[in-house]
């Protein structure tokens, strides 16, 4: 039996509980439709269990995609201030933990608390463990456009919101039905790709850094093509680096070019040796050792030894400090990226309302979308916005 609603929603993540309490707000009937056992597991999970659910300083320049321009609409509609607002009315404690950072003081199962009950006042039925199996679209039967099959039920809607998410985290249900679903409706992707992720180092690097799994220092990541570099910690693992960093430089890493890392911001070791009247090796190695983490400074030396002590040796180990280079061998995948870049192009979407312009009454928000956030909350906000403004259209 057809079960009709005037909207139906894939994927009960941050982007389809948006969009499914807004639309609801607007009196249309709405199910939201979620594989999972339970709704928001990606959002239970961020920011260490906290949920980095927004970011003060979101702004377009903060988020990439092949159209930058694409995201500023909904950006501009739906803001940070407004999420704040919500989680306010709800009375969640939060703070800003750094760089316009803002997380639950509690726990991240605050926010789900606050999306299931801003749905259940908006009369948004939810329904878990639906997995689907089909979906079409009726080119006849104008008033009920689109039929949902699913392993134990049929729906029907006007509308169809795809929130599916990306590849990213698979171990919590990732799939790529999103990018299926728009390519079954003929809609352009831009190539997927795991991203805000750790790097692996090649074998030679591996033997010499990874038993250092566990130690973090504060770098200026960059590569050469990207504009972008990102001053925050590094940290060694068992296969490579991580930390905030190397997450953050991973998303214009074009997976050829290698890396620079400055291991020494803001240092000026000669003129720190000049002022302590000494330079020799001792003093370059205690020097060393108040800049890095003593181990880390200790395995530098033996992998980069002094020549000798002249004015250009020094100029050459600081200078190499400053500008380390290296090629990663690739990164940790999908399994442990937070977020996918790539997915429906944006020249197929409506930059207002998130509806393709091919299909008239599909929508896709979130994730899936070809527009992606830097670490920090950032991924969270464009869920929201992207969301806010489907619903709105509804």
């Amino acid at each position: 039996m057809n079960q009709k609603y005037d909207v139906i929603i894939l994927g009960a993540g941050a982007a389809g509980l948006m969009c499914a309490i807004e639309a609801g707000k607007r009196g249309r009937r709405v199910v939201v439709l979620e594989r999972a056992e339970r709704i928001g597991k990606k959002i239970l999970i961020s920011g260490g269990g906290r949920c980095n659910f927004t970011n003060l300083h979101a702004g377009p320049e903060n988020f990439f995609s092949a159209n930058p321009h694409f995201a500023k609409s909904a950006l501009a509609r739906y803001t940070p201030a407004d999420f704040v607002r919500l989680v306010e009315k709800h009375r969640i404690p939060y703070h800003e933990k750094k760089l316009g950072q803002l997380f639950c003081d509690r726990a991240a199962s605050d926010i789900i608390t606050m999306l299931e009950q801003e749905c259940r006042d908006a009369g948004v039925e939810i329904r878990c463990n639906t997995k689907v199996t089909e979906v079409c679209k009726n080119e006849v039967q104008k008033t009920d456009q689109f039929t949902v099959e699913a392993e134990d039920a049929s729906f029907g809607a006007t509308r169809l919101v795809v929130a599916t998410g990306g590849l990213s985290i698979a171990k919590i249900g990732a799939t790529s039905f999103g990018y299926d679903l728009a390519r079954q409706f003929g809609l352009k992707i831009e190539p997927p790709r795991a991203v805000l992720v750790p790097l692996v180092f090649s074998e030679r690097d591996r033997k010499r850094w990874c038993d250092l799994a566990g130690v973090s220092t504060e770098v200026i990541a960059s590569t050469r093509s990207a504009k972008q570099t990102f001053r925050e910690n590094m940290l060694f693992t068992h296969r490579g680096i991580s930390g905030p960093a190397i997450l953050q430089i991973s998303s214009y890493w074009d997976g050829k070019e290698p890396l620079h890392l400055d291991l020494a911001p803001d240092r000026d070791l000669i003129a720190d040796l000049r002022a302590r009247g000494r330079r020799d090796e001792p003093s370059w190695k205690l020097l060393l050792r108040e800049v890095l983490p003593r181990r880390f400074a200790d395995r530098w030396l033996e992998s980069y030894p002094m020549a000798d002590t002249s004015d250009r040796a020094f100029a050459d180990a600081e200078r190499q400090l400053h500008a380390w280079e290296f090629k990663p061998e690739g990164t940790e995948g999908y399994g442990k990226a937070e977020v996918t870049a790539g997915g429906v192009d944006t020249s197929e979407l409506s930059a207002r309302t998130m509806e393709t312009k091919k299909v008239p009454g599909l929508f896709f928000i979130g994730e899936v979308v070809d527009v992606t956030g830097q670490l920090g909350g950032f991924n969270f906000q464009w869920a929201w916005a992207s969301g806010f403004c489907a619903g709105q259209a509804m």
